[in-house]
């Protein structure tokens, strides 16, 4: 019951986001051929809590796949939020509240992968403000617990979708979204088996695979996220010269 619920609702919230903005889509390669073997969907180049509105670029299957598959995990502080909570506790099958600590939060969001799964993150963890930076004034960097998804997800594909960004839209501490905005995205369709392979290159220890994998996982964002006028793209990790903390679980956002 659960599921045709989020299912109609994000079916709703598709048409509603497409009459109010324009979506620049893109693709990296091919789509996936179904729906049916994504087994992790990631989000990069994080710069709003408006972001649900990606619903309007996604396709129908995947929309499917979360409401009857897939589990997200959302940082305590955002779901507390009055509006912002309630939408986010009702965009997938199952949402898993996290905190911004080491604890068991996030081993119960690894333990949530089964046969079928779909695992949706944003794995930077926080926001970019306007600057470019996240509210400490640090790059967005990858932190370590999508490695940990990567690691356990098993056969299947990893859908990576990268933001032009938000804050033409409605960026950190502003209260209303405009409207009538064009918003960008690239989407990439990675098989699991194959990048596992790639990262580990030999060495299958835990914390290489990790490092591996955020560096890869920025090198893509820097890449392939589309630039906007009002966002730009990513401040690259590597122009930065201060202490960036990387091998963290996921906070949420």
């Amino acid at each position: 019951m659960r599921a045709f619920a989020v299912y109609s609702l994000l079916l709703f919230l598709k048409a509603l986001c497409r009459l109010f903005y324009r979506f620049d889509v893109g693709w990296i390669g091919a789509p996936p051929a179904t729906w049916d073997d994504v087994r992790i969907g990631v989000l990069l180049n994080h710069t709003s809590l408006f972001e649900p509105v990606y619903i309007g670029a996604l396709p129908i299957g995947f929309l499917r796949k979360l409401a009857y598959d897939g589990a997200v995990p959302i940082a305590d502080v955002t779901l507390r939020r009055p509006l912002a909570g309630l939408l986010f506790k009702s965009i997938a099958g199952q949402v898993i509240e996290i905190t911004r600590k080491r604890d068991a939060s996030w081993s119960r969001v690894v333990a949530s992968i089964r046969p079928g799964s779909m695992i949706v993150i944003m794995p930077e963890g926080r926001m970019m403000r306007r600057g470019g930076l996240d509210k400490t004034g640090k790059p967005m960097t990858v932190r370590g617990g999508i490695a940990d998804l990567i690691r356990a997800a098993g056969e299947g594909t990893m859908v990576i979708g990268y933001s032009g960004g938000l804050h033409h839209v409605q960026a950190p501490g502003d209260r209303f979204p405009r409207l009538f905005k064009t918003i960008r995205v690239n989407f990439e369709t990675i098989d699991l088996a194959a990048y596992r392979e790639e990262r580990s290159a030999g060495d299958d220890h835990r914390r290489s695979f990790k490092r591996a994998v955020i560096a890869d996982l920025e090198r893509r964002r820097d890449e392939h996220c589309p630039a906007t006028p009002e966002t730009g793209r990513p401040i690259r990790v590597a122009d930065f010269d201060g202490d960036v903390p990387r091998d963290q679980p996921l906070p949420g956002m």
